[in-house]
């Protein structure tokens, strides 16, 4: 991986924000516990995964107004303040409500710089045949950062200064990197990928995130329930497999130019409904917990790879670049309480079918976003290299205004060599449609001749690009 000034920053931003997105998340989670109860944590956790939606949503329209208004930094740089005052509460919690309120506040924020750290990265990243190392890379390194700060059991005032610098951070590096993508404004061919053709895609990406975030929230709610009830402690070792996961995805995604990665995501997808199966048939919860982590970085790594090759492409980038996060949050949001009273009720046969009617879902939404091509062969790759070149190459019109700029010929001289290259008509009637003398026509071509290095009617024929 070739990694520039912009690249390392883009990195960087998105290691924070998944860093401070998490262990926020986790802390909100435990003093919810503590003060209303387990039961309370699933509900509460979705009120904030929807509060950050809002920033993912509202950042492109605020930061579009931002600039118009010739003020581009001042959505990231809003979005600090309002970030740390909610994480203020999140720390030191006063009562629930004002925990529950604050924390949305706090993850609107998050929601801001997250959105502001994808768009960022997606304009760096957008050409990088390793784009899904890096995400994966960023995701992994995330999660061991707060491992470490787990292990050292920082909390309160400690944790929070960690949390204020690290949401300063992604604002300052979620800044110059777009500045230098913005200036390179890469073309975009329409005729490789139609706008009604990435359209589908796109819907149909959204759609396969939720349907994907659906079998990964449910088995999430089992997760978060045996932390809270003390069962399973999730902020210590199984967190290791899930850096571990995040990585190897990114690796195994980028191989044969990320067209295996539909394929290796429905395999992670099947084996997420087998732990919510085995689980709730009564394995052991740590079991689950394992297969859950190690899948779970897959899911993450995949719908950020997939929306932030696709962002550049979009008339909307700063949308569409967390649209992954986003269209995840939202199911997390709507489906929290669903899938926690199918958790808690304990019939299994209900979970098992509806698993199963997700994993089919699944499997039609990948067919439809176009995510089952396989490798393409040598034919292929031919053809479609072929139709590149066809598509690069410069048009008849556009290689006659070039002739005629590079032996720099007179307007006049310009229409007797249409005249005379069109067919073998006579010069005399060359000249009476011209509206000429014959013995200009004639001046005309003899300095033709001498500009292009030709003899002949013929030669000035072959040399000049036909229709």
């Amino acid at each position: 991986m070739n990694l520039s000034r912009p690249k390392i920053n883009a990195l960087l931003a998105l290691v924070l924000f998944t860093f401070a997105f998490l262990a926020a998340e986790f802390r909100f989670d435990v003093n919810v516990g503590l003060l209303a109860g387990a039961e309370r944590v699933v509900i509460a956790q979705g009120f904030i995964l929807g509060a950050s939606v809002l920033g993912f949503i509202g950042y492109a329209p605020l930061l579009g107004l931002a600039q118009r208004k010739g003020h581009s930094l001042a959505v990231v740089n809003a979005a600090v303040p309002i970030a740390i005052l909610g994480l203020t509460q999140v720390q030191f919690p006063t009562a629930p409500l004002a925990l529950e309120i604050l924390g949305c506040v706090a993850f609107f924020g998050l929601g801001l710089l997250g959105a502001a750290a994808h768009h960022t990265f997606s304009l760096t990243f957008q050409d990088d045949p390793k784009l899904a190392t890096g995400a994966g890379a960023a995701y992994a390194a995330g999660i061991l950062i707060q491992f470490a700060i787990n292990l050292l059991n920082c909390g309160g005032i400690a944790e929070l200064i960690i949390l204020g610098t690290a949401t300063i951070a992604i604002s300052a590096l979620s800044v110059v990197p777009q500045k230098a993508a913005r200036s390179s404004n890469p073309a975009i061919n329409p005729f490789v990928e139609p706008s009604h053709a990435l359209a589908k895609q796109a819907c149909w990406s959204i759609a396969l995130v939720m349907i994907l975030a659906c079998l990964f929230s449910t088995l999430d709610n089992v997760v978060t329930l045996s932390n809270a009830h003390g069962t399973i402690a999730v902020q210590t070792w199984p967190r290791l497999f899930l850096a571990a996961s995040g990585l190897a995805a990114g690796l195994i995604f980028d191989l044969a130019e990320r067209r295996y990665m539909g394929l290796v995501m429905l395999g992670i997808a099947v084996l997420s409904t087998i732990s919510i199966l085995t689980v709730e048939a009564g394995a052991d919860p740590n079991l689950g917990l394992v297969v859950f982590y190690l899948s779970s970085g897959f899911f993450v790594t995949f719908f950020t790879a997939t929306f932030t090759q696709l962002a550049p492409r979009m008339h909307a980038p700063a949308l569409w670049a967390g649209m992954g996060r986003t269209a995840n949050n939202i199911c997390a949001f709507t489906t929290s309480g669903v899938s926690l009273a199918l958790v808690t009720s304990g019939n299994v046969a209900l979970i098992m079918i509806g698993a199963l009617i997700l994993l089919v879902a699944a499997c039609a939404a990948f067919v439809a976003a176009g995510l089952f091509r396989l490798p393409q062969t040598e034919q292929e790759c031919e053809r479609e290299q072929l139709a590149e070149e066809a598509l690069a190459a410069p048009t008849i019109e556009e290689q006659r205004q070039a002739f005629i700029a590079n032996h720099g010929l007179t307007p006049r001289e310009v229409d007797v060599l249409i005249a005379v290259t069109q067919d073998e008509r006579p010069l005399k009637q060359v000249a009476e449609e011209l509206g000429i003398s014959m013995r200009m026509v004639q001046r005309h071509l003899s300095s033709i001749y001498q500009k292009t290095d030709t003899q002949t009617r013929a030669g000035l024929a072959k040399a000049f690009p036909s229709a």
